[in-house]
């Protein structure tokens, strides 16, 4: 998501049966009226259709609030620079901006993925700096610097774990690509600045070609009748992978490297023109056939959702650098009390609504308030702007003038909604919302999921005091912690402000309030469903059945976030982040704010100045405790638990 969060007099209108519209006063007798049908009209509209029920509540007017008409002073667009130069820095800030640096320069130069030359030599850069990290006087670091340390050292560990991970990676794929390393010495010979030798290019192309026809032989042919289901599920796997990386080698280093030579070098174009081109064709054959005959791909339809599970030996390794002391079954516990919760007060807001305990139908009854094409935007803003007046009518945290003024906002591709049915944020919120060409169907399930009720809780998730405001103070305070950046910071901290939010009474009804916990019970929900995938005991067309009838999604839209979820665009961990990383937050805001340590304005100005990393690191600042050298996740910030059994 990124994920992806009391509503202005037009939209309450348009939310309520026979609202009276904006031609003029009504008369008394009208009123009057209107009272006594109101009840019976709410009861009838309950049966009719969707399109039908948008129809009769007709927008209301009501002058537009733009993010232009609070635009601060000229005076407000610097900020006051003696704070800035007051600040104290970490000792290591120049040390992790460099190791940053190094990094980047180096993955820039070896930049052919799935390289064993690149993978060695990403090995040695980090055996070398964990050396030097390990020579650094620990002893007289600052608490800032000491957390640095611990931070850069645990980095650089779990790089080269990742590396090992990824062997043992394109060793599964090399089993369907035995040619694997052949195509990749290609590129890297040229990154290497060797001269080709075009004669001896041309026979190695025409060779891998061979290779890959043979290859794709046996792909196509039918697996066993009585083959284990188990056994064809990591098949598909690993199809879907090597087919990923196949297509991924084809289009890009292969692609740059033929192009370094074809034409510039006339005796390599007359040498390698044909064979390559057959290459290009075998792969793109093969790519195809391990996606129709093993992963289950068919023509004009959307790809299987396959995923790629890290398992239970690569979840230590994520929950270690993000310093939680959890297992996973612990983690899917605490996720089934926080569902516990919801389900709980979902119920009671279906019962005022009139559903008794079905909020299933409340929901539904939510869903249809969306609003008429081409308002969303209008509603987008209007939810924005009064969650910043919210957050600043109560201190809660300081909004740089410049960080209100400069948010945009863009509507998102049809394409892109289908991996993301949501909203995307930060500086530029994406809105997603059905275009004209789209089926009608999938219209209505966008319009659906996308309702004012929901939205609400979404919109300052992307925005302010989230995603924006986040992105806003960390690329100006401690931006060397970028290296640190994880989604327990940057998803937990914008989704902790749904928990706030929703505690001071920002749900107005009961409307909103199932709005809100549909997210909150989605959260939770990702968690279990992200964490049983990736240990493989949960398939993902079981996860889309999962957010369907424990969380109320639309299908499409189920399948959307599953899609996102294993599409290899986000870490293992990171949706379980979303919840887990608030309740860390709301945990440090009891201890600290509520235990009278700090202020509500104190607190959250600091996590927002102390930057990204692991909420436990952020809890050692603000708690100025001087960690030691071997430091190890401690903090239970949920007490404990007991998983199921």
């Amino acid at each position: 998501m990124k994920a992806v969060r009391s509503l202005p007099l037009a939209l309450v209108r348009a939310a309520t049966p026979l609202a009276p519209t904006p031609r003029g006063p009504a008369s008394p007798l009208a009123v009057r009226l209107l009272g006594l049908v109101a009840p019976l009209a709410v009861t009838l509209l309950g049966s009719v259709t969707p399109l039908a029920a948008q129809a009769a509540r007709p927008p209301a007017a009501q002058p537009a609030r733009t993010p232009a008409a609070q635009r601060p002073a000229a005076k407000d667009l610097a900020p006051d620079l003696r704070p800035l130069i007051a600040r104290r820095e970490s000792e290591l800030r120049l040390v992790v901006t460099r190791y940053l640096e190094d990094r980047a320069a180096l993955l820039r130069r070896y930049d052919v993925p799935f390289g064993a030359e690149r993978r060695s030599r990403l090995a040695e850069f980090y055996q070398a700096w964990r050396r030097q990290v390990d020579e650094v006087d620990f002893d007289r670091l600052s608490v800032d610097g000491r957390i640095d340390h611990i931070l850069l050292a645990r980095r650089i560990d779990y790089e080269l774990g990742l590396l090992d991970r990824e062997a043992g990676r394109v060793r599964e794929v090399e089993s369907l690509a035995p040619f694997l390393g052949t195509l990749t010495a290609l590129p890297e010979a040229r990154r290497r600045l060797e001269p080709p030798e075009p004669q001896k290019v041309a026979r190695t192309l025409a060779q891998v070609s061979r290779q890959v026809d043979s290859v794709r032989l046996v792909v196509e042919r039918p697996a066993a009748a009585t083959e284990d289901s188990a056994v064809r599920r990591r098949r598909r796997i690993v199809a879907a992978r090597t087919a990923a990386t196949l297509d991924h080698l084809r289009t890009g280093a292969l692609a740059r490297w033929y192009g370094y030579y074809a034409g510039y070098d006339p005796i390599f174009t007359w040498w390698a023109r044909d064979p390559f081109k057959r290459l290009d064709d075998a792969l793109t054959r093969l790519v195809r056939a391990l996606r129709e005959t093993v992963v289950g791909y068919r023509e004009g339809e959307d790809e299987p959702i396959i995923g790629d599970p890290v398992g239970a030996n690569g979840f230590v390794d994520d929950l270690a650098l993000e310093f939680i002391p959890y297992g996973p079954e612990e983690l899917i516990a605490i996720a089934d009390a926080e569902y516990a919760w919801c389900l709980a007060e979902i119920k009671k807001a279906a019962a005022q609504m009139g559903f008794g305990d079905d909020w299933r139908a409340a929901m539904e009854r939510v869903k249809e308030r969306y609003v008429e094409p081409g308002k969303q935007p209008d509603l987008i803003r209007d939810l924005a702007l009064e969650a910043v007046d919210w957050v600043e009518r109560r201190g809660w945290v300081t909004i740089p003038p410049l960080a209100r003024e400069v948010w945009r906002m863009e509507m998102m591709s049809p394409e892109r909604q289908k991996v993301s049915p949501f909203f995307l944020g930060g500086e530029v919120i994406l809105v997603s919302y059905p275009t004209d060409g789209m089926e009608h169907d999938d219209k209505l399930m966008s319009m659906r999921g996308n309702n004012p009720h929901f939205s609400r809780a979404t919109v300052q998730h992307e925005l302010i005091p989230g995603h924006h405001l986040q992105g806003f103070m960390a690329a100006r305070y401690s931006s060397h912690r970028d290296l640190f950046s994880t989604p327990f910071w940057s998803e937990g901290l914008a989704f902790y402000w749904e928990f706030r939010l929703w505690d001071d009474g920002f749900p107005r009804g009961p409307e909103d309030r199932i709005g809100m916990l549909f997210w909150r019970m989605h959260r939770a929900a990702r968690i279990v469903f992200s964490l049983r995938v990736h240990l493989g005991t949960m398939t993902p067309d079981e996860a889309v059945t999962y957010l369907v009838e424990q969380v109320g999604h639309e299908r499409a839209n189920a399948e959307g976030e599953v899609r996102r979820s294993f599409d290899g665009s986000y870490p293992p961990i990171y949706q379980a982040a979303y919840m887990l990383g608030a309740l860390q937050f709301r945990a440090l805001h009891r201890e600290l704010v509520g235990g009278g340590t700090m202020t509500e304005r104190a607190f959250h100005d600091a996590v927002y100045q102390a930057g990204r990393m692991p909420v436990e690191m952020l809890r050692a600042h603000l708690r100025q405790e001087r960690l030691p050298k071997d430091y190890r996740s401690s903090w239970r910030f949920y007490g404990e638990v007991a998983p199921r059994r």
